[in-house]
């Protein structure tokens, strides 16, 4: 082999070096970054998770905003009807949904306090704060149970569990939600049917529990001294 040829050879086998140590800091650089690459990925999906749960979570368990004062809703100058309500038996004869006067009142509780959704679960949230928060508690007179009409309850601002519950009622079927009375020693308050609420709300049996006197309690709730009446 002459110096020439040794020479290019020897340049074939520099190239050759170079090329390799080329490829291993490629190899070592794509090594370096995969963990980096990785992180950064779980951190963009977190991102997106943490903007797309509340977005559905909205959806499914919309909560009502700015629940209106009763003055603001009710209508204004209409007659009054008294009550004849003496067995439990009864109550359904109170509930009158059609009347023009709770109809408009339920439909002005649901449109200031659920704007910008048709949310059947916010519409009951909406009427269940207006009736939990917007009226005070008054006993009956002794020995005498006096259950208002919905309307009466609407003047006075003011009642009892049965006055509550039936006021509820009226609006809540006003606007399309099935509703039933539950009677406990000394108590009432309401269930209705809500199918598409979320399943925490809900008893066994697919029913939601209102209990409008009850000042502590949320949607879905009912006094945990009262829970002894629903146990097997």
């Amino acid at each position: 082999m002459n110096e020439e040829e040794i020479i290019k050879e020897a340049e074939e086998i520099e190239k050759e070096i170079e090329r390799e140590e080329f490829e291993r800091e490629g190899i070592e650089q794509r090594n370096e970054r995969g963990p980096l690459l990785w992180i950064l990925a779980l951190f963009l999906g977190l991102i997106v998770i943490l903007m797309v749960i509340p977005h559905y979570a909205v959806r499914l368990d919309p909560v009502p905003k700015n629940i209106p004062e009763i003055d603001d809703v009710i209508p204004t100058n209409f007659e009054i009807e008294e009550s004849s309500v003496s067995r439990r038996e009864d109550y359904g004869k109170l509930v009158k949904p059609y009347d023009p006067v709770i109809k408009q009142t339920a439909d002005r509780i649901i449109s200031k306090s659920c704007k910008k959704t048709n949310s059947r679960i916010c519409y009951a949230k909406a009427i269940f704060y207006f009736v939990r928060d917007k009226f005070d508690y008054a006993n009956d007179p002794l020995a005498y149970e006096y259950v208002k009409s919905a309307r009466e309850s609407l003047i006075t601002q003011i009642g009892d569990c049965d006055d509550a519950s039936v006021l509820a009622a009226n609006l809540l079927q006003a606007i399309g939600i099935s509703t039933r009375f539950v009677f406990i020693p000394r108590h009432v308050f309401i269930q209705i049917r809500l199918p598409e609420a979320m399943d925490k709300y809900k008893q066994e049996d697919g029913w939601i529990n209102l209990d409008l006197t009850c000042k502590s309690c949320e949607f879905g709730e009912i006094p945990r001294e009262n829970w002894k009446y629903f146990e097997d």
